[in-house]
């Protein structure tokens, strides 16, 4: 593997400034917040008398919401202050946690409102997710350091998360773990209020308002689809969320507890982290000229996270697969957040970051639909194996595609979108014809599930 030491675009300063410190910050304990709440929703209303019917139907009312609106929350950030929406999103969230935690707190614990308020909490996440892919380039002078840390810090929090909410239902109350993540927010939206975002070139500031909510929309839809592999990543990994990934999930916690108890289960989703922390770490140090050609050979392994508990393993040799697998699928995202973030023009950035989050999540609930049925018919060590087979066969058509095996990493400032390409009113969809984007940086401004 052929690989560079490029330097991030102010002479290789580093990453580790007052700012991204913050960013970084309000990164993790966010992610902290968000592990927490499954395992308290969960505890909560089975406390209260709801079934596991009630607590799936709290949890879609966020995602539904979420998936659904992300495209509109890209459009919005790129017509505002990215900073502020995500401070507003926190805000948001900071008040609907509290009116959680007291919820339960008092006892009163009604389903129809706890869907209320994931719903809210859905629809503040698609406005803050968006500013996320702007905000890195902006902060970080190398770009794939800088994701490569933030995954680590929430792959470590993903850990911490479900084991401190553990602790807190069983020695005092779920309420105290909505408190907790309303507390999270809190501390996310203060680091945001500190930040001090520099100023974006003249040529990259937000769209100007007096373009129309619509055209941006479908302008953020011409610039996604005039770059093949954007979208060609974006249509493998549906088939991935739902041939693997999505099955895999709902699978494996299944027959992992079924088979060998809950504390392996823990014991194997641990390792899977702790895989994901290996993969952020050899990420921060491993620079390959081709990063989706690089993440596309990690992603192989992920094949290991199926098809180790489908082969009926020992609960250490599970484990064994899982550190490799989250390994590699750590490793993907890295390369792959780090080519959007610096392969798009800055301007519709947060466009197509929406259109690459709503297209990665949008298959996962079917494959998750599809799991128990499957399991039914061909038995679930099939499903399993079966899953890891997809997995294989993705990452192989990943490399098939040119435009993804062959995207040279690029580490400048990322370049504006064409003008011709990109302002025209109401452009149509179908026959438009936008410049290639698959042409070699040198022809460009210089510039990585």
């Amino acid at each position: 593997m052929r690989a560079t030491t490029a330097r991030g675009r102010s002479g290789g300063r580093g990453i580790w400034s007052r700012d991204f410190g913050l960013f970084f910050t309000a990164r993790a304990v966010a992610k902290l917040g968000d592990t927490m709440l499954p395992v308290a929703l969960a505890a909560g209303l089975l406390q209260y008398g709801y079934g596991a019917g009630a607590v799936g139907l709290a949890m879609a009312a966020s995602v539904t919401c979420f998936a659904g609106l992300v495209i509109f929350g890209g459009v919005i950030a790129d017509r505002f202050d990215t900073r502020l929406l995500m401070i507003g999103a926190d805000a948001t969230r900071l008040v609907t946690q509290s009116l959680a935690a007291v919820m339960f707190f008092t006892g009163h614990v009604v389903l129809w409102e706890i869907c209320v308020i994931g719903a809210v909490n859905g629809t503040a996440a698609a406005l803050f997710q968006p500013g996320v892919a702007s905000t890195v380039p902006r902060l970080a002078d190398d770009v794939q350091a800088a994701n490569g840390a933030i995954r680590v810090a929430e792959s470590g929090s993903q850990l911490a998360g479900p084991a401190v909410a553990g602790m807190l239902v069983a020695f005092v109350s779920p309420g105290l773990v909505f408190a907790a993540h309303a507390g999270t927010y809190a501390l996310s939206a203060l680091c945001l209020l500190l930040l001090r975002l520099p100023p974006a070139p003249p040529d990259d500031n937000p769209t100007s308002t007096a373009t129309t909510f619509r055209t941006e929309l479908v302008e953020g839809w011409r610039e996604f689809r005039s770059r093949t592999w954007l979208w060609g990543v974006i249509a493998v990994w549906c088939v991935l969320m739902i041939g693997a990934f999505g099955p895999a999930v709902p699978l494996v916690a299944t027959q992992v507890t079924q088979e060998h108890g809950p504390r392996a289960y823990g014991l194997v989703n641990s390792a899977l982290g702790a895989g994901t922390v290996i993969g952020g770490l050899i990420a921060l140090r491993l620079r390959p000229r081709r990063m989706l050609r690089a993440g596309s050979l990690a992603l192989f392994s992920f094949a290991l996270f199926p098809a180790v508990v489908g082969a009926g393993l020992s609960v250490p040799g599970m484990m064994a697969g899982c550190v490799v697998a989250g390994a590699g699928m750590s490793f993907w995202g890295v390369m792959w957040a780090t080519s959007v973030q610096t392969q798009v023009p800055r301007d519709v950035l947060n466009r197509i970051h929406a259109y690459d989050v709503a297209g990665s999540l949008a298959m996962q609930p079917v494959g998750q639909a599809l799991a128990g049925p499957a399991a039914g018919a061909f038995g679930t060590h099939h499903v399993l194996l079966t899953g890891g087979a997809v997995t294989l066969g993705c990452a192989a058509v990943l490399l098939l595609i040119p435009a993804v095996r062959g995207l040279v990493r690029a580490d400048a400032t990322p370049v504006r979108s064409q003008p011709a390409a990109s302002k025209t009113p109401f452009p149509d969809l179908p026959g438009a014809t936008p410049p290639d984007p698959q042409a070699p940086p040198t022809a460009r401004a210089p510039q990585a599930p």
